[in-house]
């Protein structure tokens, strides 16, 4: 059986809550009996998350199902091929990196010594600051409004 219809066998607002609000900054595992792992006790909804919230993204999640996320991991092999071009390529535009030291993908191995050991400035030789916020997750926008506003306009002011 495909994930998609393992995702479908658990209540969608469940298993959204689950992801959104996890807090422990581990890759996620999925268990063999995914459907029946998504039994933890009731969520706390974050300040910067409503109960509104989680209902609207569960519809929609409901209305299409999860084939539309699954099918960005699908394409890695062929995202790779289109972009091999530009393999080597810098980014050479000033840059300010901001990221919540619990994102996943900050802690996903490798990632931390990447952007901080000088390999992420070789690929971004116009890198500015690296800013790494505490307790904060994948959502950053939507966790530190103001805070990333201010990093923004404190970043682009300077042009």
């Amino acid at each position: 059986m495909g994930w998609e219809e393992e995702f479908a066998k658990v209540d969608t607002k469940k298993l959204l809550a689950t992801f959104y609000f996890k807090r422990i900054p581990t890759p996620p595992k999925m268990p063999k009996d995914f459907a029946n792992c998504f039994n933890p006790p009731p969520y706390t909804l974050p300040a910067w998350f409503t109960e509104e919230d989680l209902d609207y993204f569960a519809s929609k999640y409901r209305a299409t199902g999860f084939s539309g996320p699954f099918n960005y991991y699908r394409c890695f092999d062929l995202n790779w091929e289109l972009c091999a071009a530009w393999i080597g390529s810098k980014i050479m535009v000033p840059v300010k990196f901001i990221v919540g030291d619990i994102d996943l993908m900050y802690n996903f191995p490798g990632i931390r010594e990447y952007i901080h050991g000088g390999e992420f400035k070789e690929a971004v030789p116009q890198l500015e600051q690296v800013v790494v916020m505490e307790g904060v997750g994948h959502f950053i926008n939507q966790e530190k409004p103001q805070e990333i506003n201010d990093h923004i306009y404190d970043f682009i002011t300077k042009f």
